[in-house]
């Protein structure tokens, strides 16, 4: 369990000091471009889902701040069941990874909202604003801001629905927490015969 801890905490230092900074120091929609026009350090807000998703309005946003709780309660427990049974630590390590991205994501939800003012396009949130913050509990927005608008051009004309439209790879904008998620569940992806077949053995003999 020590092993999960530590990738956990150091996930959700990076992740939660990133978001600070950016929340901190960019107005809204405000720019940095770090490789070109490849890679953007884009300060946008999602109140939604993981890579600015969006899910029904407010009541959405409940809905979906209350499975992030029920989804890190049943991690948790998970990761607490297999350390015990000495599980393969690629599994331990992917599923640390989910774990600390739900967590990093439930922060700004839970709480951004509260000790933040709000951020738009012409001045920078202010952390603990004298008037309050920008929100109640669990309706914060999720800070985004990697961007990687690597490959431009439009689709063909002939494509349905969206020909001649603009095509950008990759337009989603995501944070640390988001990257988290992705690499723990391509990891469990790529190697579930690995970690879950020695995870069921485990299991069978207990």
């Amino acid at each position: 369990m020590k092993k999960s801890l530590l990738i956990v905490t150091i996930v959700l230092i990076i992740d939660q000091a990133v978001k600070f900074w950016i929340k901190t120091s960019m107005s809204l929609g405000e720019e940095i471009f770090v490789l070109g026009k490849w890679f953007i350090i884009h300060f946008t807000e999602n109140p939604g889902m993981a890579f600015g998703m969006q899910f029904a309005g407010d009541y959405g946003k409940l809905i979906l701040s209350i499975f992030r709780i029920i989804a890190i309660i049943g991690i948790l427990y998970y990761l607490y069941v297999i350390t015990r049974k000495k599980a393969k630590t690629g599994l331990i390590v992917s599923l640390s990874l989910v774990l600390a991205g739900a967590i990093g994501n439930m922060i700004d939800s839970a709480f951004y909202g509260m000790i933040f003012s709000s951020s738009n396009y012409f001045e920078v949130a202010r952390l603990f604003p004298a008037e309050g913050g920008y929100g109640t509990f669990l309706h914060g927005r999720v800070v985004d801001m990697f961007y990687f608008p690597i490959f431009q051009g439009f689709y063909p004309t002939w494509v349905p629905f969206v020909g001649g439209n603009e095509f950008i790879f990759f337009r989603p904008v995501f944070n640390i927490a988001d990257s988290s998620i992705t690499i723990g569940v391509l990891l469990m992806i790529i190697f579930q015969k690995q970690f879950f077949q020695k995870t069921a053995d485990i299991t069978i003999s207990n």
